[in-house]
């Protein structure tokens, strides 16, 4: 029994190691000890030269070869995800390797460009690598820290559940409401129908609503005057109630839209910018087989 225990133990932690860890970190060691190597090498050949090594000598088209490899390979992850398969080539695996080689290219590239830059085309596929990579970071970021936010920030709440209590604060803001006067009427009428919760991208992904409705009717619902001990002046301060509560559940749900948001709006970078690299990295490829 101890062994089947401890056995099912093994694979379940195997089953929930991450993609960053798997395989006890070993594309991570693969990427640095091709990045040692190439450092080596580079500089024990810049010392036997008068100058530094570009990307015309042998090792600049060696690490140039490699990279550009490198950078297709790194591109086809988005193919490679529409393939379900397990063991060495698993999607995990795959996304492992794409991390930690695609940030030896920060070194690898590097090298091959021999530090030398300049308002060309070589120059452009450089910077559009660094761009894809920085771009790549920050998904492998949102990734590793958003969802325990986004876990964090609704709790045991989920997104519909979310807006099925707004839905319903707005019917009883609808019922409570009737004894009002206009200006009561009206300020309940803003909170139900012109209240914003989603919006466009930039505006999930900012969490921008200074101008929220809802706030604004709360606003103007302080103003309205009511004498005590009435119908309205009942209706009034329960009103408020309900308005500060859907000011609390529309936080929640837009600081949830923001973090979604973030997780899905860093592939509009990251994506179209690796279109760009593979064209640039063409133009550079095909410039330096036909000039030089």
């Amino acid at each position: 029994m101890t062994q089947a225990g401890g056995h099912t133990e093994r694979v379940k932690q195997r089953t929930h190691e991450g993609f960053l860890r798997h395989k006890h970190f070993m594309f991570a060691q693969i990427a640095t000890a091709l990045c040692v190597v190439a450092v080596g090498v580079y500089f024990v050949t810049a010392a036997r030269l008068d100058e530094p090594p570009n990307g015309g000598s042998w090792i600049g088209y060696t690490l140039g070869t490699i990279s550009a490899g490198l950078i297709i390979w790194l591109a086809c992850l988005g193919i490679r995800k529409r393939v379900i398969t397990s063991g060495h080539y698993s999607l995990k695996a795959w996304v492992s390797a794409h991390v930690y080689l695609g940030l030896s290219l920060t070194v690898l590239a590097t090298l091959h460009t021999g530090f030398q830059f300049g308002w060309n085309i070589h120059t452009l596929a450089y910077v559009l690598m660094m761009l894809v990579i920085v771009s790549g970071a920050l998904g492998i970021w949102a990734y590793a820290t958003l969802p325990a936010r986004l876990h964090g920030n609704r709790g045991e709440v989920t997104r519909k559940q979310m807006i099925e209590q707004i839905e319903s604060i707005d019917r009883q803001i609808h019922d409570v409401a009737q004894p009002l006067d206009r200006a009561g009427a009206e300020a309940a009428r803003m909170t139900i129908e012109d209240t914003e919760l989603g919006g466009g991208f930039l505006k999930r992904l900012t969490n921008s609503y200074g101008d929220c409705r809802n706030k604004r009717a709360l606003e103007r619902l302080r103003s309205v005057a009511a004498a005590p001990n009435t119908p309205q002046a009942e209706a009034l301060i329960k009103l408020e109630q309900l308005m500060k509560q859907k000011a609390e559940v529309l936080s929640l749900a837009r600081k949830q839209m923001q973090i979604t948001a973030f997780l899905e709006g860093w592939l509009f970078v990251h994506i179209p910018v690796t279109f760009a690299l593979l064209a640039a990295l063409t133009a550079h490829i095909v410039s330096v087989f036909t000039y030089w």
